[in-house]
């Protein structure tokens, strides 16, 4: 007997692909450029049709259990796509709102941005992320144009854009074997760029070769090479405790780096805000260009598809029996080294794409940048205990700043 299908068993959260896996540049660690090999015989340039379009915006919103409904426009580049679309992306949204809020966020590396993105952005108060992975020599080493050139300067033209017209806007910075010795000086660019919310993303990938052309693993492929570009455990770990170091002195409650909020969640036993620190996993799929649905946006996968929207409905998919168990396997395949392990509140093993590892006792899903997760909350963990207490006296965790006894 088929398991009933709630939706009120968790949120609904799809990202939506409107392009693809297509984008004017080609930075050289990018895990999805890769996908449009699993669409070789498509003949539609991997466009998101308007019939698509409008059959996801009503179904999305009708499947929400809440009154406010998030819709995320990733890529690929989602400026690949003319205004109009986005216009109409609007005009549906009203259509089916049906007395909910609508909030949209949308992620580009910034390089198409004119005024009249900006204003539309304004306008109908997007948020904008940004893919900027830190200065100049550190963004341009492997974020080139398909003709090699580098796109830094057109990436500060679109922030100065987005600034002029006062759109709201952060930013994503992927972490490397090349920048991630520079943590000051990377933090200290986004400060003097006046940014307030900063992602920062280890990068992670193997190396595997598939018939169709692509070449990245996920985590069912043991023992393949690492890709040159990944960062190092050692590195991540200096990398955060050293930003951190700052950030705790001169700037809690003044910038928000999200790893550092959802290590205070988690010391809390709070929701993370974040799903490769959360205990399970699954809650945030993905939407192709043709309305193919995967477990997520690292699982792009053909092993990890749900279905397509014309098949099946977005419930049917995302509180699919598939579906809670690939959620559940994140807590479910953790080794007795994790389970054991002090900080496994904090990390809870962080995402599952970089559980290759084997634990000194040969049990398999440890993950790669686990030396690196350890030293970081064995370095934090006195501050988040400070902060911890100072939340649930109800006083601001800033105070942190302003104790020199820990």
């Amino acid at each position: 007997m088929e398991k009933t299908i709630s939706p009120f068993s968790k949120p609904l959260y799809v990202m939506t692909k409107p392009v693809g896996a297509i984008c004017n540049l080609a930075c050289k660690y990018c895990y999805y450029l890769e996908k449009t090999n699993l669409y070789k015989e498509n003949t539609s340039k991997f466009v998101m049709s308007d019939s698509l379009l409008e059959k996801f915006i009503e179904e999305y919103i009708n499947s929400q259990t809440m009154p406010q409904v998030l819709f995320t426009w990733h890529g690929g580049e989602t400026l690949m796509r003319p205004l109009s679309f986005y216009q109409k992306v609007v005009e549906l949204q009203k259509k089916y709102a049906n007395g909910r809020t609508i909030d949209n966020c949308i992620q580009t590396n910034g390089t198409l941005l004119n005024d009249e993105w900006c204003e539309f952005f304004r306008n109908n108060h997007w948020l904008v992320g940004i893919s900027i992975d830190g200065p100049q020599e550190f963004h341009d080493e492997y974020r080139k144009n398909k003709q090699g050139k580098p796109s830094f300067m057109k990436v500060m033209q679109g922030i100065h854009l987005l600034n002029k017209h006062q759109v709201e806007w952060n930013a994503m910075a992927v972490v490397n074997d090349y920048n991630a010795d520079y943590p000051l000086e990377f933090y200290h660019f986004f400060k003097e760029l006046g940014c307030h919310y900063i992602q920062f993303t280890p990068i992670v990938e193997r190396i595997h070769p598939h018939a169709d052309g692509r070449h990245l693993a996920h985590v069912l492929q043991k023992e393949e090479k690492l890709a040159d570009f990944s960062v190092s455990p050692e590195q991540w770990g200096n990398f955060l405790c050293t930003i951190f170091d700052e950030w705790v002195k001169n700037d809690v409650g003044e910038y928000f780096i999200q790893i550092f909020d959802a290590t205070l969640a988690n010391w809390m036993g709070a929701q993370p805000g974040v799903c490769t620190m959360a205990p399970t996993c699954g809650h945030a799929g993905v939407m192709e260009f043709n309305g193919d649905v995967y477990s997520c946006d690292h699982f792009v996968f053909p092993e990890f598809k749900l279905g397509n929207i014309y098949e099946k409905s977005l419930i049917e998919m995302m509180y699919s029996e598939k579906q809670i168990q690939f959620g559940q396997q994140k807590r479910d395949s953790l080794p007795n080294k994790c389970k054991e392990c002090n900080y496994l509140f904090a990390c809870n093993g962080e995402c599952p794409k970089n559980r290759f590892l084997t634990t000194e006792d040969g049990e398999p899903g440890l993950n790669y940048l686990c030396k690196g997760y350890y030293q970081f909350f064995d370095h934090v963990a006195p501050y988040m205990d400070f902060m911890k207490k100072e939340l649930l006296a109800e006083r601001p965790p800033a105070n942190v700043m302003k104790c020199h006894t820990i």
